[in-house]
């Protein structure tokens, strides 16, 4: 059995938990709302204040998921308790970004301007021009967000301009020598 699998899930309180069919999973908090259809064969309870998910079968298909569906719905659950947060920073002479409705404008030393449309329920807000903060409940929005930004112009190894997370480590390189 997997071992994160079959461990259950606390409920804290002001959460709840609604499961249809087995495997359409809501989960509402106080700061939002989120569903999601789990796999077939992988079933999901709301036993007191946990959740307990088992699968079907042993094949390596459910196995693989279940796992996954356990973890999904405790990042569910944290997402409408705490939230979640990237913070990126942006490094350069002359590059910042700013919001404009829902946009985020990122001047990076190109020609024009990038424009990156922020996606529904996440939040983007800049600080001192260079400090990114993405917000928002889902996990996986609010990672795609970040990565979609930063990828605009990774940091580089030389001069270790570029945008990064706050907490990456950008390993500088020796540039070229003149003999």
């Amino acid at each position: 059995m997997s071992r994160i699998g079959k461990q259950p899930v606390a409920i804290p309180a002001g959460v709840t938990v609604t499961v249809a069919n087995g495997n359409e999973v809501t989960v509402k908090g106080p700061k939002g709302e989120l569903s999601r259809t789990f796999q077939k064969g992988i079933t999901v309870k709301v036993e007191g204040s946990e959740v307990i998910v088992t699968r079907a079968d042993d094949t390596r298909a459910q196995k693989s998921f279940h796992g996954l569906t356990r973890t999904l719905v405790r990042n569910m659950i944290e997402g409408v308790t705490k939230g979640y947060t990237r913070e990126l920073t942006i490094e350069g002479t002359g590059f910042k970004a700013a919001v404009q409705g829902n946009k985020a404008i990122l001047t990076l030393g190109f020609a024009s301007p990038k424009e990156y449309i922020i996606p529904a329920g996440c939040t983007v807000t800049v600080t001192a021009d260079v400090n990114v903060k993405v917000e928002g409940i889902d996990k996986e929005v609010v990672g795609e967000a970040a990565a979609r930004i930063r990828s605009y112009y990774p940091a580089e190894p030389y001069k270790g301009k570029g945008i990064r997370y706050k907490d990456e480590k950008i390993r500088r390189k020796e540039g070229k020598t003149v003999a």
